[in-house]
C-alpha cells in the first residue's frame, strides 16, 4: 500500500486493507529486505536494524503485531531497559522499532501507529574515551615483526590512528585507494560517500613495508584484479571487522591500555588530538565524513574536558 492510500485511510475515504497474517520474524524480514533493495541502505546498517528488532521479536513471543498498544511497546522499553543496554543502545532500539512500525503502517498491516507515541530517552552524551598521545604511540608500537602478522598488524594501527577511518572502512578499503605518492587514501564511508584524508609519515612507512613484504604472501601471488583489498587475512580475504577489534584489544593489553577500547577509539583519538592541535572543526568533520558539524562538536567537549583537569590541577584559586 503507498502513501497515498494510507492518507485516505487516515482521513475516513478508503477501507484499510485486511491485516497480513505474517509472524513478527518474517515481518522483520520483509522490513530488512525493504531496507536493502528500497532504500539502498549499507549493509551495516541494515544488520543493525535486523539486530534490534531480533530484540524486539524475542519480546514479541507469539504476541500478534496488529494487537499492540502504546502500553505494551512502553513495556517494551522498559523491558529492553532491563537487559544491560546503555541508554544510546535502548534509544537506537526504540528508533528501529518506529522505522518497523511506519513500514507496517505503509504494507498495510497496520493502521494505527503506536510506536509514533513511544518517548526516546533523553541521551546523555558521554564524552568519549581518548587515548593520550602518549599512549598511542605505546600502542603502534606493540606489533613487532615475531607477531604472525605484526607488520601487518602495525600497518592496521597506523592506518586507523592515521585517517580516524571506522573499522569498516579499514576492512573493505583498496589498494587502489591508497596514493603513496600523493600521501593520501580515499574512505568510503556512509551511504558509500568517498572522502579523502592525508596519511603521515609514519602510517605511509608502515603500509609501504606491508605492501612489499606481507601483502604479496597473504594474496598468494594473486593479481589486483582477483585480490583488490587493502589489508587481508592469512586466507588472502579481506580481513573481517571482528578480526580487526581482536587485534586491537590484543595489543592494548600488550602495550599496558585499559583492553576495554575499540578500534573506534582511535578514531575518537585522531579527531580529539587534532582539535586540540589547532584544526579547524569543519576540517575534522570532512576527515571524519561526518553528515553534520554536530556529531563532531562532541570532541570540543572532550578537549573542554582536559582543559578543565588541567585548570583545576594548575591555577592557583581553582
Amino acid at each position: 500500500m503507498g502513501i497515498s492510500k494510507l492518507r485516505q485511510i487516515r482521513q475516513g475515504k478508503a477501507a484499510p486493507e485486511a491485516p497480513k497474517s505474517q509472524t513478527c520474524r518474517e515481518w522483520i524480514d520483509r522490513f530488512v529486505n525493504y531496507l536493502r533493495t528500497e532504500c539502498h541502505l549499507a549493509e551495516n546498517s541494515v544488520a543493525a536494524y535486523r539486530r534490534d528488532l531480533e530484540r524486539f521479536a524475542i519480546w514479541m513471543k507469539a504476541k500478534p503485531i496488529q494487537g499492540l498498544k502504546i502500553a505494551d511497546l512502553t513495556d517494551y522499553v522498559g523491558w529492553l531497559g532491563k537487559q544491560s543496554l546503555a541508554t544510546s543502545s535502548v534509544s537506537r532500539h526504540v528508533v528501529s522499532t518506529r522505522m518497523f512500525f511506519k513500514f507496517l503502517q505503509l504494507e498495510g498491516a497496520i493502521v494505527d501507529n503506536p510506536a509514533e507515541l513511544i518517548a526516546t530517552q533523553k541521551m546523555w552524551q558521554r564524552v568519549p574515551h581518548v587515548l593520550t598521545i602518549g599512549a598511542v604511540d605505546r600502542f603502534l608500537r606493540a606489533p613487532q615483526a615475531y607477531d604472525a602478522h605484526g607488520l601487518r598488524d602495525r600497518a592496521i594501527l597506523e592506518l586507523l590512528y592515521a585517517t580516524g577511518c571506522r573499522v569498516s572502512e579499514v576492512s573493505r578499503m583498496l589498494v587502489a585507494n591508497v596514493r603513496f605518492s600523493e600521501g593520501f587514501c580515499l574512505c568510503e564511508g556512509k551511504g558509500s560517500k568517498q572522502r579523502m584524508v592525508p596519511l603521515g609519515k609514519r602510517a605511509l612507512e608502515a603500509l609501504d613495508v606491508y605492501m612489499r613484504q606481507v601483502r604479496p604472501v597473504l594474496s598468494k601471488g594473486r593479481s589486483l584484479q582477483e585480490v583488490p583489498w587493502l589489508i587481508l587475512s592469512r586466507s588472502g580475504r579481506p580481513l573481517r571487522r571482528e578480526a580487526i577489534w581482536e587485534l586491537v584489544k590484543r595489543y592494548a593489553l600488550r602495550a599496558g591500555i585499559d583492553p576495554d577500547i575499540s578500534p573506534h577509539t582511535l578514531r575518537h583519538s585522531f579527531a580529539t588530538h587534532l582539535l586540540a592541535g589547532g584544526a579547524d572543526l569543519r576540517q575534522i568533520q570532512e576527515m571524519l565524513g561526518h553528515a553534520s558539524i554536530q556529531t563532531t562538536q562532541i570532541y570540543t567537549q572532550v578537549e573542554s574536558s582536559r582543559l578543565q583537569r588541567v585548570h583545576k590541577q594548575y591555577h592557583p584559586r581553582a
